[in-house]
């Protein structure tokens, strides 16, 4: 009998609400779920249904109107501003559809930006950053610039900065909207190896039933609330 892996993540009845003038719109209620540690959790829904809210609440980039949101056991919502900027530096690896890479910097430097908010040395910094290039399989690009990199390149090196952190989570919103199928199944195939090999815990933002296809686990978004189902 083997042991339950323990959750990382635990959303209570969370509820998100935004104001628009006098207007409400409720985006998210009264919503549950929890995320095993070292799972590949694929999030999909039509447009406008919260997915990315969600992923923002469990990134610490927003707050819930209601509810709570506890992340290897911080309960992230109740954070100081101050706190919560240092948490999310330390936990949380972000991966964007459009990259969002500096167009000044090269590769090396991009994969380098989180680590200005710690105290590693340069050379530590630099080390680090090398790995993680090393692992998206980009170090013989890391003088490139952006503009001289092919999209599938691009998106490599921002998952190399979102992991240059070891980051306890994994947060990925469209990561292969922006690409061609070829680049885009090359980075499903990291973010697997990522999953598989490194025990990361993966939560992915998708349109795409393809991509879904490589979570282990793919809940559906609609109203305000999961399902286990795509909603007609």
């Amino acid at each position: 009998m083997t042991d339950k892996v323990p959750n990382l993540v635990h959303i209570n009845n969370v509820d998100k609400v935004f104001k628009r003038g006098s207007e409400e719109i409720h985006v998210l209620g009264g919503l549950d779920l929890e995320i095993p540690e070292g799972e590949f959790l694929a999030l999909m829904g039509p447009s406008g249904s919260g997915k990315s809210t969600l992923l923002n609440l469990i990134g610490g980039l927003d707050r819930p109107s209601q509810g709570s949101v506890e992340v290897g056991g911080e309960q992230v919502g109740q954070l100081s501003d101050r706190r919560l900027a240092a948490w999310r530096a330390r936990h949380v690896g972000l991966v964007f559809q459009f990259y969002n890479l500096m167009p000044v910097l090269t590769a090396q430097k991009n994969v380098e930006l989180p680590l200005l908010l710690t105290h590693l040395s340069r050379s530590e910094r630099k080390k680090r950053a090398a790995i993680a290039l090393d692992i998206v399989g980009l170090s013989h690009r890391k003088n490139h610039f952006p503009r001289t990199l092919s999209g599938g390149e691009q998106q490599r090196v921002g998952i190399a900065r979102a992991i240059v952190t070891d980051p306890t989570l994994l947060l990925c919103d469209e990561p292969t909207g922006d690409l061609d199928r070829k680049s885009g199944d090359e980075i499903l195939d990291l973010l697997q190896a990522l999953n598989r090999e490194q025990g990361k815990t993966i939560v992915m933002v998708t349109h795409d039933i393809h991509a879904a296809a490589r979570a282990s686990r793919t809940l559906y978004l609609n109203k305000g609330q999961l399902s286990t189902e795509p909603v007609d």
